[in-house]
């Protein structure tokens, strides 16, 4: 992992969870990582004080303030988007203010920070969203604007791989399934019933999203974009 030596990394939404085994294996494998928090801030801290990475507060739900984060963090080789919140229910009952400001969290956010990023990327750079496997598929009901927001990073990913394909700037999605974290724990009431949709039946790691991602932003890479990563243990199989 020597070629992260030194790279600029950028994780927006890198706390808790996926984002900060993220921020925990760019940090390891030598990468001079910034990462954003919103409500953590003690896990946010924590996670800089072990990792020798550096945690600043950003509101995703902010254009103005996601915007600003990325801009202070400056020149950066690598932008993982992992910041995001779900909302389940009834679309005829749920919170319509909820909806947005998942849709402002989940799709306007990557969007807008992805371009403040790549402002001042090098060509060579790469640009990941972290997305869900129900950008492809919606085995349960309750769960449409989640959904929705995660198949616009999909269409995302692969304008803006087009959009800056000419720099050699590749853009993909990782698309976890069942993933063990305090979001959507192992043991949790929901685990069977997800297990009974998966060829592989328990949840994968966010250590293994975190491998997959660095994979994507290696050098071995340079020829992905635009394209889907599914590590979902055969749920949308």
């Amino acid at each position: 992992m020597s070629y992260f030596a030194g790279k600029r990394v950028m994780v927006f939404g890198g706390s808790r969870g996926i984002g900060a085994a993220i921020v925990a294996a760019f940090g390891q494998a030598g990468a001079k990582v910034v990462f954003t928090y919103s409500g953590s801030k003690e896990a946010a801290l924590s996670l800089a004080s072990k990792t020798g990475t550096t945690a600043v507060h950003a509101d995703a739900a902010d254009r103005s303030a996601a915007v600003a984060a990325v801009r202070s963090a400056g020149t950066m080789d690598i932008f993982v988007y992992n910041a995001g919140v779900i909302v389940s229910g009834d679309p005829l009952t749920i919170d319509a203010d909820e909806v947005d400001r998942l849709i402002d969290i989940n799709v306007r956010s990557p969007y807008h920070t992805a371009v403040e990023a790549v402002r001042s990327m090098p060509d060579g750079g790469r640009v990941l969203f972290i997305g869900s496997i129900h950008g492809d598929c919606m085995p349960f009901e309750g769960i449409t604007a989640y959904g929705l927001s995660k198949s616009a990073l999909q269409s995302m990913a692969r304008g803006f791989a087009r959009d800056f394909g000419h720099r050699e700037i590749t853009v993909n999605v990782v698309q976890p399934g069942p993933t063990d974290t305090d979001m959507n724990p192992a043991s949790g009431p929901l685990a069977e019933k997800m297990h009974a949709q998966m060829a592989i039946k328990k949840h994968g790691t966010s250590e293994d999203v975190a491998q997959l991602t660095l994979y994507l932003a290696g050098p071995y890479a340079s020829g992905i974009t635009g394209a889907m990563h599914t590590i979902d243990g055969g749920f949308g199989a």
